[in-house]
């Protein structure tokens, strides 16, 4: 391959990699812009939803077909999968966040990270299913081969020493209407509306009759449902899943919502397409121990000379 091959190549993978960081990240930035919490536990949920696709892809028995010869069952986990996030992840705002809205804010922070724990204890469980797809129940620890629904033949033909597979269309096909779309819902619907009148002043947007406990709970709903979407392009994408895995893509995510200026729907995609990017060049030109150095190198460059991010604005703290 030529070098102007390699880079485009690794163009793709980065840009790949970077739309579905940038779906995690705004399950993230949501949050954070109506309630100012990070949600720990969001990675672990996005970890759920993979192993709910596994789950479902065992039980209707699809493992040994196709993407071309199973579209109604794809289609249903890109259905079931996010219904089950947004429904998990209302449910841990009511019974975990709700009762700390007005605790301070160390309270519902440890609060996330102590639900992070237990999705990932969870995870483990789930693991050891006595399903052909988790390996019987063996070894429920170890990684789960996610079966290759989505073909990986080269859509560029076999002569071109570039790849660019179904997999990688998949990605941008699910990513960027979820992203068009969420921006839509947010600025142009009633609940989007609500939702920017409480990230601005839950007490006056009380007053106005808004409920801002069950905005503030649709709010984590639809983070859940994104972070749905997104679990089931990263198992196609990459055809094996993890107990483990949220913690790994959470960090990743969670830096590129901070990156893009936390709070920010196009920071989030902007962070996201950053860090696939940095990634995926700094595994071909530097080296795969040298990466993660070289992401939180930019990250704290960026922060240094803009604390917001690179789309973020500054707030002023009420006191």
């Amino acid at each position: 391959m030529s070098d102007l091959e390699v880079f485009v190549q690794q163009l793709i993978t980065g840009l790949s990699n970077g739309m579905i960081i940038a779906l995690i990240a705004l399950g993230y930035t949501m949050v954070y812009g109506i309630v100012e919490l990070i949600n720990f536990a969001h990675g672990d949920l996005f970890m759920l939803g993979a192993f709910m696709a596994l789950t479902l892809i065992g039980v209707l028995g699809i493992q040994d077909q196709t993407f071309a010869t199973a579209p109604l069952q794809c289609g249903l986990l890109f259905v079931l999968v996010p219904l089950f996030c947004a429904f998990v992840n209302g449910a841990i705002d009511h019974f975990a966040y709700r009762p700390l809205r007005k605790a301070p804010r160390l309270a519902p922070l440890v609060s996330a990270i102590g639900v992070s724990f237990v999705l990932l204890n969870i995870g483990l469980f789930w693991g050891g299913l006595p399903m052909d797809v988790f390996n019987n129940g063996h070894a429920a620890s170890a990684p789960k081969d996610f079966p290759a629904l989505v073909s990986n033949d080269n859509l560029l033909g076999d002569e071109s020493n570039v790849g660019f597979t179904a997999t990688d269309l998949l990605v941008v096909g699910v990513a960027l209407p979820l992203m068009v779309g969420l921006t839509a819902l947010v600025r142009l619907t009633k609940l989007g509306k609500a939702m920017r009148a409480v990230a601005q002043d839950p007490t006056a947007a009380s007053l106005m009759g808004i409920d801002v406990n069950g905005i503030i709970t649709k709010t984590f709903m639809l983070g859940g449902a994104i972070g749905g979407f997104a679990s089931v392009v990263y198992a196609l994408y990459n055809n094996t899943i993890h107990f483990q895995m949220g913690f790994r893509v959470g960090i990743d995510a969670f830096t590129a919502a901070v990156l893009g200026g936390i709070g920010s729907f196009p920071g989030a995609v902007l962070g996201g397409l950053v860090i696939g990017l940095v990634r995926a060049m700094s595994d071909q030109y530097i080296a795969t121990q040298w990466t993660n150095i070289t992401v939180f190198s930019i990250l704290v460059m960026v922060l240094v000379f803009r604390p917001s991010g690179l789309l973020g604005s500054r707030r002023r703290e009420k006191v």
